[in-house]
């Protein structure tokens, strides 16, 4: 089995995709979170016959114990039968599942090697769409959300993107909005050259299907596939159940990972189970453990209180500080290897910042490579440079090995880090205040539920935040302790 994961969020960069082992992956869909289930049916008649059809393509069983049914947040699946951990809970052959290689030989032959698998696999959804009821494939597009039903960013009007200007997850929307722009002027000259199929074919039209993709694609080894009858699992961030792929067998497969029981009820508590013999209703596997920016971005929807929450922080030198040369040299000279939760630039460095579990000196802290940032950051002196480098190269060059010998510095270059924080609090504040009074012309449905998204993710970040300024807190006190003992 071959493992991979969806990207990470950066700021303004994103990391490929990393394959640790031969047949496993994660999934990459559009979904609803599964914190709340009320009005539930467990039955779907618009699907009754999806199933029979998939199965007729297919040429063998899909499963025998999963039913499609509807909640007030779409479609899912559902236990028909009981469901007993470790039962296959469905399998998928490679030939009715969607990729890039749908795509005719005479419109990807127009396309360039810069467009990827997305706005591959979007113009063959496009392509589908026109089609309409000739489509081989339109039981399943036919049951595709439609637009008005797609939450994720880069759908959000300017208004709504106000909402969660504070995030990241702003710039980041910013970012793929013009990624898509650019694969639809790409890729538009390939559909103008089929004008009986693609003419009426406009930007938001593209979109829309990239939006299609990006939810609901899972990753392969052919690089994206649409899976029908899979992406209709819902997201439990707790759950081990995931999508397998065996390529020997040419099969995607989902395995139970806890007992289910037929029934109209599923679980209440967001899906945190941590002692589980049963559960009726809807049958839940993990997408991967995703912050809420990494969801509402390329999902469209937010958990609350996700225990994956997670903040990307920029940290820059003032253009002003004399040093600046001088700092950005050393840091080039004893930045630490390639490490996951920081990049830096000419101009400073980002930080991935996940939730500090005490305060009280337990656990890893907040990153040791933003600390080091802040050490390079609290010199005055030329002096003070070298005494740093000095003590990097002790250390196997790497500037946050241990505490700088001047606790005084030490506790300097800390106290810079809790500033920061402090500071960037007070906005997430700000921000999230302003969610409260905050109205649209029409007060719609849609507009309610985003704004909601917004006040998670914000709320999400506030408090990763909040946890490492109690962490710098706490360390600066014991610092300032260990100085008068000195």
């Amino acid at each position: 089995m071959a493992l991979t994961t969806g990207p990470l969020k950066f700021l303004g960069f994103r990391r490929s995709l990393l394959t640790l082992s031969r047949h496993f992956l994660v999934k990459f869909k559009h979904c609803v979170p599964a914190d709340s289930f009320k009005d539930v049916k467990c039955r779907d008649e618009d699907c009754d016959d999806f199933l029979p059809w998939l199965e007729n393509k297919a040429g063998m069983e899909i499963s025998s114990v999963l039913s499609i049914g509807t909640s007030k947040y779409g479609r899912s699946l559902f236990a028909s039968k009981n469901i007993q951990a470790g039962d296959c809970l469905l399998k998928v052959p490679f030939d009715v599942q969607i990729s890039p290689d749908n795509l005719l030989p005479e419109i990807k032959s127009l396309i360039g090697e810069e467009v990827g698998h997305t706005a591959k696999l979007a113009v063959v959804v496009l392509l589908e769409q026109r089609k309409g009821q000739d489509s081989e494939w339109a039981p399943y597009i036919s049951r595709l959300p439609k637009p008005g039903d797609m939450h994720s960013t880069i759908f959000w009007s300017e208004d709504e993107l106000e909402m969660i200007r504070q995030s990241p997850v702003f710039q980041e929307t910013v970012d793929q909005r013009a990624q898509i722009r650019k694969n639809y002027l790409a890729v538009k000259p390939a559909l103008d050259h089929f004008p009986e199929i693609f003419e009426h074919v406009r930007f938001d039209d593209f979109r829309y299907a990239c939006g299609l993709v990006s939810s609901r694609a899972w990753g392969s080894l052919k690089g994206l596939s649409l899976i029908p009858f899979a992406d209709f699992l819902n997201h439990d961030g707790t759950s081990q159940s995931v999508v397998l792929t065996d390529e020997d067998r040419q099969i995607s497969e989902v395995v139970a990972d806890r007992n289910y029981i037929p029934g109209d009820e599923g679980p209440k508590d967001g899906g945190n189970h941590s002692t589980v013999t049963g559960h009726k209703g809807q049958v839940l596997i993990r997408y991967g453990k995703f912050p809420n920016s990494a969801l509402l971005l390329d999902f469209g929807f937010t958990v609350s209180s996700n225990i994956y929450d997670q903040v990307w922080i920029q940290v820059d030198i003032p253009y002003h500080d004399h040093l600046r040369e001088l700092k950005l040299d050393l840091l080039h000279s004893y930045w630490l290897r390639m490490i996951k939760d920081a990049s830096f630039s000419s101009a400073g460095g980002s930080f991935l910042i996940k939730k500090v579990k005490s305060s009280r000196g337990k656990g890893k802290g907040i990153p040791q490579s933003l600390r080091a940032f802040a050490r390079v950051m609290s010199c005055a002196s030329s002096q003070e440079l070298r005494d740093v480098a000095v003590e990097a190269s002790q250390n196997d060059g790497r500037l946050a090995r241990h505490p700088l010998i001047n606790q005084r510095k030490e506790l300097q270059a800390h106290h810079i880090l809790l500033s920061l924080f402090d500071e960037l609090i007070e906005k997430y504040d700000m921000s999230i205040k302003s969610l409260h009074a905050l109205k649209s012309a029409t007060n719609s449905s849609a507009f309610m539920l985003r704004r909601q998204m917004a006040w998670d993710l914000l709320r999400g970040e506030v408090d990763v935040l909040r946890s490492a300024s109690a962490w710098l807190k706490n360390y600066c006190f014991s610092c300032q302790q260990q100085s008068l003992i000195l």
